[in-house]
């Protein structure tokens, strides 16, 4: 088996992790002709529907054949993924839909043959165009914002599909005073938000927050829908194909994926930490969307090497090598990225314009796309004192952000990076410092290469299996920790998790836990517990297959169930995110254990670590605000439906700001800082915080005060062990 050809996790949730193409707006549905402009597939696109067709026929875990029924489902997911709030197409337009194509749908693939999904997507643009003319004209007229006992239901992803157009009508309207309602309220707290900051100017911390542009809400509504329709008219026959790919693959599971060769840069970015570009990172200009400008410009890269671009030029044109120049005033940055990117040695011209600087004067640069590697992206490491009865206690933090392998480079005999060879280093520095324990910071860490897992749990442990995978057939292989005892590191140990930490994030929790080799902390895991073939020879694009699921030595999966913490802390994230609320998940089951021997054991000490634990977190302002501010998140999610009238609307907004900035002026109290006087200083001094972080690169942005609480409670909790299990 070739370790490094199994992608651990490649997506966090339904529907793909990187460029999501869903058109979420409610959409009319009309007798209008349809759009039949030249959106056809090619015979390349043809050509890798049949392959993965073929390949998710026979070889996905599931062994589910591509027959009729599941060519039903195939349709249904990709009727929501082009109309995810049912509000597209009239019931009897997806009755006759599922007649029509329903049960031939998956032969179809299996031939290469996409006249249907083209059909259906061409149906599509021309109700979005319909949907966005629709309001563009009800926006010139006067819009009712105080009715009173009326509500938009804002959950519709199982709702039914509309049986009339009336029907339709009545919820675009209601969507509409819903947009100009909020954007209304959003408009006068930016007013207000201004008003603090003259008063103030100390709030913008020397950023430039400047409000943008001064719009009434009917305006920006205008010149969104405008935007939008624009945007219709650069879809191209690769986002048709990826929508209809991935509705096929996601009907099996949610990390198996099509990625498009635009996107399928982003997956090898992400597990390489290498791109092929010009070396910049880019965002909305914050004055006016319009505009997307350069904000970091990477070091050794095309751009920095040119000389000629600088932070803040807005990109106003490209042109790839021996193309037209496309003037890109209005696209998204996804847009402009795919773009920009492109294979090394390729050329591409970015027409770009100085700040402030008139249109006249935009300039041509012309740029060779090379290799960028991303080196801050890899393992950082840094040490944290904790002072426990006037000592001072030393702990290394290893932050690891992804289980990143470049197979590639390492196949063709080339230099290359991987997260296993970073955390020895890193741990035998950390060593060298005499740290009384190390923390493994896997939060939000989506993942990776299963032989970087695997080599990295062996550097803490001594010997024996590190992880179970099954494969569709029921054979059970056994990956052991093969480096013939060598153990870098035995000192204390702890691992921190949260709900964004998925697959070989949660292989790793899952040994240190079952060996007893350490204590997991923070909260239950995402429960991606699938390995994914990674299919990088196809005739166009990649994807993702699902062949193997995962289970702990202990023989449980970590499928669906997660890694469940020893010391639970409060979980950020809404429940919504996980792989238990995740269309197809695989279900949770167990195999035997497989023979292993611990090496700790901190059952017996766990109930009392918790106590101490509670008692500490009860007392912290950082976990405090976190639970309030959890509490209220939770409340508004809950929420499936919004009045629509301002007067409404207003004071239940009013309410949670009030609620959301007592915590947080209890918070710096207790911190010893300056109360905020208004909500409106509250979320300036916000921004600029974000302005400011946004133009540092991520290994050199400081620890938030909140993210800090859960790294110093984990040192704290190894203290407690330490004093804990002496005392035994």
């Amino acid at each position: 088996m070739k370790l490094q050809m199994i992608a651990c996790a490649v997506a966090l949730v339904t529907g793909g992790l990187f460029f999501n193409h869903t058109m979420s707006e409610a959409i009319a549905a009309t007798n209008a002709s349809v759009d039949r402009r030249s959106i056809e597939p090619t015979q390349e696109q043809k050509l890798v529907t049949r392959q993965l067709a073929t390949l998710i026929d026979r070889q996905h875990y599931l062994n589910m054949r591509l027959d009729a029924g599941t060519s039903q489902r195939i349709l249904d997911m990709y009727l929501d993924s082009l109309d995810p709030d049912h509000t597209l197409f009239l019931a009897s337009e997806v009755e006759n839909y599922k007649k029509t194509y329903g049960d031939a749908l998956g032969s179809g693939l299996k031939a290469g043959d996409l006249s249907a999904a083209y059909q259906i997507h061409a149906q599509y643009r021309d109700r979005l165009k319909t949907y966005y003319n629709y309001m563009l004209a009800e926006l010139k007229k006067p819009q009712d914002l105080e009715q009173k006992s009326v509500y938009l239901d804002t959950d519709r992803e199982k709702a039914p599909y509309f049986a009339t157009t009336a029907e339709q009508k009545d919820y675009w309207n209601k969507t509409l005073v819903s947009q100009l309602i909020n954007l209304t309220i959003t408009k006068q707290e930016d007013l207000a938000k201004q008003a603090a900051l003259k008063a103030d100017p100390s709030l913008a911390n020397g950023q430039d927050l400047t409000e943008s542009e001064n719009l009434t809400p009917a305006q920006t509504l205008t010149k969104r829908y405008t935007r939008k329709l624009e945007r219709i008219g650069r879809l191209k026959s690769d986002d048709v194909l990826e929508k209809i790919l991935n509705a096929m693959t996601l009907t099996y599971d949610p990390h198996s994926n099509y990625f498009p060769p635009i996107d399928a840069m982003e997956l090898n970015r992400q597990t390489t930490l290498e791109l092929e570009g010009i070396g910049v990172s880019i965002r909305p200009e914050r004055r006016n969307e319009d505009y997307i400008r350069i904000e970091t410009i990477v070091e050794g890269s095309p751009a920095s090497k040119s000389g000629q671009v600088h932070p803040g030029d807005r990109i106003v044109g490209v042109a790839q090598d021996g193309k037209k120049m496309e003037d890109v005033v209005g696209w998204t940055s996804q847009e402009i990225v795919g773009l920009i990117r492109g294979k090394r040695g390729t050329k591409v011209i970015v027409r770009l314009l100085g700040s402030g600087m008139p249109m006249s004067q935009a300039r041509n640069v012309a740029l060779v796309r090379g290799v960028i590697k991303e080196e801050d992206e890899g393992v950082r490491t840094r040490t944290i004192d904790v002072v426990r009865d006037g000592q001072a206690h030393k702990f290394g933090v290893l932050e690891i952000p992804s289980f990143y392998l470049n197979y590639r480079a390492r196949r063709d005999g080339a230099d290359y990076r991987s997260v296993a060879q970073d955390t020895a280093k890193a741990l035998q520095s950390l060593q060298a410092q005499h740290v009384d324990g190390i923390i493994v910071d896997l939060r939000n860490n989506p993942g990776g290469s299963l032989e970087e897992v695997a080599r990295m749990i062996g550097q803490v442990i001594k010997s024996g299996p590190v992880v179970q995978i099954r494969d569709g057939n029921g054979t059970v292989n056994i990956f052991q920790d093969n480096d013939n005892g060598e153990q870098l590191y035995s000192g204390p140990l702890a691992v921190l998790i949260n709900l964004a930490s998925a697959s070989a994030s949660e292989i790793y929790s899952a040994a240190i836990q079952d060996y007893g080799r350490g204590i997991v902390i923070g909260s239950t895991t995402l429960g991606k517990g699938t390995a994914q073939v990674q299919l990088d020879s196809l005739a166009y694009g990649q994807a993702t297959l699902t062949q193997r699921k995962f289970y702990r030595i202990t023989g449980g999966s970590t499928q669906n169930k997660g890694v469940v913490p020893d010391i639970k802390l409060v979980d950020i994230y809404n429940e919504e995110f996980g792989e238990r609320k995740a269309k197809n998940a695989l279900k949770w089951d167990t195999i035997p254990t497989a023979p292993f021997k611990r090496e700790g054991d901190f059952k017996a000490y766990l109930p009392q670590l918790e106590n101490l634990s509670a008692q500490r977190v009860a007392k912290d302002p950082q976990f405090n605000f976190l639970e309030t501010r959890t509490k209220l998140l939770k409340k508004e999610d809950d929420q499936k439906k919004v009045v629509l009238s301002l007067t409404e609307r207003r004071t239940e907004i009013d309410n949670m700001e009030k609620q959301t900035l007592d915590a947080e002026n209890k918070r710096r109290e207790l911190t010893n800082l300056k109360p905020y006087a208004n909500w409106e200083s509250y979320q300036a001094s916000l921004e600029a915080q974000a302005e400011s972080r946004a133009k540092m690169k991520a290994g050199k942005r400081p620890l938030l005060p909140e993210d800090k609480a859960f790294v110093d409670e984990a040192a704290n909790v190894l203290l407690d062990y330490a004093n804990t299990s002496a005392k035994k």
